[in-house]
């Protein structure tokens, strides 16, 4: 399988994610998956003409295009000629390119939230015009038709994130090397089920302080950053807290709330992102499939039912209490 990597309008962290994919690393990975890579800009020896001469071949159908990755969000400005990025030696926008390579890959995807909805690069006054392959921000249609369908019948597949997994990349690519990933496994973002099914909240560190809502007040405090600190993990779509970076960290782990950055248009939330805007002291972002009626009886009874170890805790930047023993020093 034949896989070309283009960067575009970014910063690069999603490639720096995937090259912490462990055991095997992401080369072994690749190599013993039959994934040939023709081209990545950081990552391939091949420079200059040589890289104009793979780029020729591909588009001229010389080199079959299996996959087609596209890291960053699609500059199309200005006045939608993509000139403020060209792709450097050719002559040619970004956005011209990507118009040309994709109706010619197997499959297209989008490596992270900029290249799958805008992302960060689409902040505020976007002079840009940056946009993602499929979406811009939550609307279908970005630098390809909302209607775009790669060879395969498959739309973009958004490998969302910022950055994105690794294991998402690797596991994404090894599904469609061995043809086993079908309509029926993507959201209706085209985000891979097997990551978008499950939700930050599962499995995070932090659990037992948000089932007492015991909640963090500062950064560097355990408790549960929900209904303070802007954590919007109960909404946001990803497995971060179950198959965490490098076997043991995620934002949550790290005492940093989720952004929810597997989302479009989370760069812009409106308010700041360690903030829980609240009406009538309720939380806005309350869990996607809870009435804000039942959240509140639940949390006025789980406050009153708070053990004292874990009241004391989550006001704390370490274990003060542990289960079942007094406070330590």
């Amino acid at each position: 399988m034949n896989m070309l990597w283009l960067q575009s309008a970014g910063c690069g962290g999603c490639t720096m994610s995937l090259l912490c994919a462990e055991g095997p690393n992401v080369f072994e990975l690749l190599s013993d998956a039959g994934i040939e890579t023709l081209w990545h800009p950081s990552l391939s020896v091949e420079t200059g003409g040589e890289v104009r001469r793979i780029l020729a071949a591909v588009e001229a159908g010389e080199i079959p295009l299996d996959v087609l990755c596209i890291e960053g969000s699609v500059v199309t400005g200005p006045r939608g000629t993509g000139r403020y990025h060209m792709l450097a030696g050719t002559g040619r926008p970004m956005l011209d390119w990507v118009g040309a390579l994709a109706p010619l890959a197997q499959d297209v995807v989008a490596v992270g939230s900029c290249a799958a909805f805008g992302g960060i690069t689409s902040a505020g006054g976007n002079p840009a015009g940056a946009i993602g392959l499929a979406y811009d921000g939550k609307l279908p249609g970005g630098a390809l038709p909302g209607d775009f369908r790669a060879r395969s019948g498959r739309p973009v597949i958004n490998i969302a994130g910022c950055p994105t997994h690794p294991d998402w990349i690797t596991e994404t690519l090894l599904l469609l090397a061995d043809d086993r990933l079908g309509a029926e496994d993507l959201d209706p973002l085209g985000r891979p089920r097997f990551f978008a099914d499950h939700l930050v909240h599962h499995g995070c560190t932090k659990n037992e302080f948000y089932e007492y809502k015991a909640s963090a007040r500062e950064l560097s405090e355990i408790g549960c950053m929900m209904e303070h600190l802007g954590c919007v993990g109960t909404q946001a779509h990803g497995d971060c807290n179950i198959r965490p970076w490098n076997g043991s960290g995620s934002c949550t782990r790290g005492n940093y709330p989720c952004i929810n950055c597997t989302a479009p248009e989370f760069e812009e939330p409106r308010h700041p992102f360690t903030e829980t805007p609240t009406i009538a002291g309720i939380p806005v972002g309350l869990p996607s499939d809870m009435p804000k009626a039942w959240f509140m009886a639940l949390a006025s009874l789980s406050k009153a039912a708070t053990p004292r170890r874990i009241d004391t805790n989550a006001h704390s930047d370490r274990i003060r209490i542990p289960p079942g023993g007094d406070t330590r020093k």
